[in-house]
C-alpha cells in the first residue's frame, strides 16, 4: 500500500441499508482509499462478507474472540495506523453502544481503541432516529468528537416516510474526504521529530543514558503524520515500533542525532525537540569492556552538544521549533529561562518528579509556554492524547507564522 494512502475502516451494523456498504466501498476505493471492513454479527444478514472482502480487496474482520485477519488483538490491531473509522450504516443499537462505551463485540472494542476521526451514517426507523434516547446518544458522542451526516428524509423500507434513511453514499464519501482534508492542516509541510534517549558508551558495554522510553516523540510523529505532514523521526534506541509513513532515521550518541537533525534541518518546517539527550559523556571511551576485578576509579565527563541551543541560532523565520523541558523543581522558571536563551517558539514543560508522569510512562501532564508569554496547563493523559494537543497548539502557531 501507498504510505500516501488513506485507511479507512468501515464498520456495517444489522440495518437493512447495509446493502449500501458495497457501494460505499466501490465510491472510497476510487477515490484511491484503503478498506478494511468490520461487520457485526447482525449486519451479515444483510450482506454477504464475502462480497465486501471481494470489494474492498481485504479480509472482514467479524468476531472479537474468534482467529483474525488482523492480529491476535484485531480491535487494538485494527486501530493502529487508520486515519478514519466511517460506520455507515449506523444503527439505534450501535450509537448506544459507543455512547455507553461498552466494548463486547468487535466494532464497540474498535471504537473505545481508536484515536482516529470517527464518522457515524445513522440509518434506522424516523420514529426511532427522533426518539430522545437516541437523540441524546448521538449527542453524548459529537461532545467526544464523533463526526455525523444525518439521515434524510425520505420513505423507508416499511414503507413511512420520514428522517431516517440513510445518507446518499455520494454525500458519505465526499464528507469522508472533507474531514481528511480538514484534518490535514500540515499538508505539504515537513515536521522533524526526535524521541527517546540517547546513550555515551564507558566502554564497550556500558554506558550513560536516561530512562526515556521514545513513547512521547513517537507519539507525536504519528499525530504529525495523520495531520498531513511528512515526517522525520530520529530516535535513540526504544523498543517501539516507528509509526506507518513515518521516515525513521535511528541514531544512538548526542552526536549522531546532532549529524542526522542539521542533515534535515534546513527542509524542515516544524522541529519538535522531544528526544532526553544525554547532557555528559565520558572523555575517553575505553573500546574494551572494564573488567569487573580490575574497576576504575572515576569517569572524567564532558557535556555533550547542545543541539536545540545550535538550532535556535540557526531557525529562519518561517521554521517553528519546539523544546521539552523536564523539571524536578523550579518547572515554570526553568522552562521560560529556556525557552528564551535558545530561541525557541514553544516549550513543553514537565515536572518529573510526580508519579507517573515523564520518563518511561504511558502517561504526561505538561505545560506549553510559547515565546509570547502564553502559558497553558494540560490534565495528566495518555501521551498519544497529549501529543494531539501539542499538535493543536502547533496548528495556531502555524497560522500565526503564515
Amino acid at each position: 500500500m501507498d504510505a500516501t494512502q488513506k485507511r479507512i475502516v468501515l464498520g456495517v451494523t444489522g440495518s437493512i441499508a447495509a446493502y449500501k456498504a458495497g457501494d460505499i466501498i466501490r465510491e472510497l476505493r476510487r477515490k484511491q482509499m484503503d478498506i478494511k471492513v468490520v461487520m457485526t454479527p447482525e449486519a451479515s444478514r444483510f450482506i454477504s462478507e464475502t462480497m465486501l472482502a471481494s470489494l474492498s480487496r481485504n479480509p472482514v474482520a467479524t468476531d472479537i474472540f474468534s482467529p483474525q485477519p488482523y492480529g491476535m488483538v484485531p480491535h487494538i490491531d485494527l486501530a493502529q495506523g487508520m486515519d478514519l473509522f466511517l460506520v455507515a450504516p449506523a444503527t439505534a443499537n450501535c450509537l448506544a453502544r459507543f455512547a455507553h462505551g461498552m466494548a463486547d463485540d468487535l466494532l464497540s472494542a474498535l471504537f473505545l481503541a481508536t484515536r482516529s476521526p470517527t464518522l457515524m451514517a445513522p440509518a434506522m426507523h424516523p420514529a426511532m432516529y427522533a426518539h430522545p434516547m437516541v437523540q441524546a446518544n448521538i449527542k453524548i458522542l459529537k461532545e467526544n468528537g464523533a463526526f455525523f451526516i444525518d439521515p434524510i428524509y425520505a420513505e423507508v423500507a416499511c414503507g413511512h416516510k420520514g428522517q431516517g434513511h440513510l445518507a446518499s453514499v455520494e454525500d458519505i464519501c465526499a464528507r469522508v474526504q472533507e474531514i481528511l482534508f480538514q484534518l490535514q492542516p500540515f499538508k505539504d509541510k515537513t515536521v522533524l521529530i526526535t524521541a527517546g534517549p540517547t546513550r555515551e558508551f564507558i566502554d564497550s558495554v556500558r554506558y550513560l543514558s536516561n530512562p526515556s522510553s521514545g513513547r512521547m516523540g513517537f507519539a507525536l510523529a504519528e499525530a504529525a503524520q495523520k495531520r498531513g505532514a511528512h515526517v522525520i523521526l530520529v530516535s535513540g534506541p526504544t523498543a517501539l515500533l516507528p509509526p506507518e509513513g513515518v521516515r525513521f532515521v535511528p541514531v544512538t550518541t548526542a552526536e549522531e542525532m546532532k549529524t542526522e537533525v542539521e542533515r534535515h534541518f534546513p527542509d524542515a518546517d516544524m522541529i519538535i525537540m522531544s528526544a532526553a539527550v544525554t547532557d555528559f559523556k565520558p572523555v575517553k571511551r575505553i573500546e574494551s569492556k572494564i573488567k569487573k576485578e580490575k574497576g576504575f576509579s572515576n569517569i572524567q565527563l564532558e557535556a555533550t552538544p547542545d543541539i536545540l541551543s545550535g538550532l535556535g541560532k540557526k531557525k529562519l523565520k518561517r521554521q517553528i521549533l519546539v523544546g521539552f523541558a523536564a523539571e524536578d523543581r523550579d518547572m515554570i522558571q526553568n522552562a521560560k529561562k529556556k525557552l528564551e536563551q535558545k530561541n525557541l517558539d514553544l516549550i513543553v514543560a514537565n515536572d518529573i518528579s510526580q508519579s507517573g508522569v515523564g520518563f518511561d510512562s504511558e502517561t504526561n501532564q505538561v505545560t506549553l509556554i510559547t515565546s509570547s508569554g502564553e502559558i497553558k496547563s494540560l490534565p495528566k493523559e495518555k501521551k498519544e492524547r497529549i501529543a494531539e494537543r501539542i499538535l493543536e497548539h502547533l496548528e495556531n502557531l502555524q497560522k500565526n507564522n503564515t
